[in-house]
């Protein structure tokens, strides 16, 4: 638990100093602290970097903590940041109103610091323990590497983010060319060997930090590419074919060749809101379509 006390950060928002000064003191030695004396300040910390947890004052001027929670809770970057409302109120009314906007506690002053200490460790560790949940339930059970939800979600984020830099976004499909027949004579288990040999195979290839590597669906990958233009991504499906070819996984049942191969198609657009990022999955299937029509273990690209 030390570890991940000192590495978990929390962000104070209270307009008056005082207050944040000791909540600060008395959480310091255990977690890194971020201070805000209002709400849009908040709002922007937690954006640019969200925080592990947020103890949040109600009644401040400008945008109260009400107002501060809704939009949190309403930016997918933010949403899933526990919420401590910290006030001198203590209606009912009020500490309902406050969960109902997505707080998950709530605490009032006058405070006791062990109350705030020990309300922080607990919603700390129901965090932890919620993003270990998101993060297996986003990878493949057998391969280890995201799986076909955590595709969806990344191109989503990546289309948006090619719109705002007016930069091209490419994508690469990859199937592994006559898996069935390497299934059905070499056996389910010798299958699955390969599926994790072939993705951690890409996954290694795929240097670039921004890159990102899933499981498509059976013997299927995908590759997203962000910034990179029709050449470049044409080039790395190369790379990418000659890297699984000389893994030399023995395929003597394929027509293509005596080794387990792969073939690929990719496709590049200059994403923009009239557009649809659909249009471009649908693209790299076609481009992987060609590349198997013309005898597979080979690359094809397409630009949109």
């Amino acid at each position: 638990m030390a570890n991940f006390s000192t590495h978990s950060t929390i962000l104070i928002v209270d307009d008056q100093p005082a207050n944040i000064k000791i909540i600060g003191g008395a959480l310091k030695g255990d977690y890194q602290i971020k201070m805000a004396t209002s709400g849009l300040k908040a709002i922007e910390i937690a954006s640019a970097d969200p925080p592990d947890l947020i103890l949040l004052d109600i009644i401040m001027p400008g945008i109260d903590g009400y107002e501060v929670c809704r939009r949190l809770k309403n930016n997918q970057k933010t949403k899933g940041i526990p919420i401590i409302f910290i006030t001198a109120k203590d209606q009912e009314e009020d500490e309902t109103k406050g969960l109902d906007y997505g707080a998950v506690d709530y605490i009032t002053k006058p405070f006791s610091l062990p109350i705030v200490k020990a309300r922080v460790k607990t919603h700390l560790e129901l965090k932890k323990h919620r993003d270990i949940l998101e993060d297996l339930s986003t990878l493949d059970g057998l391969t280890s590497i995201p799986n076909r939800r955590k595709f969806d979600e990344f191109l989503k984020l990546e289309w948006r983010r090619s719109v705002r830099g007016s930069y091209p976004l490419s994508l690469i499909m990859i199937d592994i060319d006559n898996f069935k027949l390497f299934n059905d004579n070499y056996g389910h288990d010798v299958g699955d060997e390969c599926l994790k040999q072939v993705a951690n195979n890409l996954c290694t290839t795929a240097k670039r930090p921004a890159d990102f590597v899933a499981r498509y669906g059976g013997e299927e990958f995908v590759c997203i590419l962000p910034d990179t233009s029709i050449e470049k991504a044409s080039k790395f499906a190369e790379i990418l074919r000659v890297n699984i070819e000389l893994l030399n996984i023995p395929h003597d049942f394929s027509p293509t060749g005596n080794r387990v191969t792969i073939s690929l198609g990719s496709a590049t657009i200059n994403p923009a809101i009239n557009k649809s990022y659909e249009l471009l999955v649908k693209s790299a299937d076609k481009a992987l379509y060609i590349a198997k029509s013309k005898g597979k273990n080979r690359a094809e690209s397409v630009i949109i």
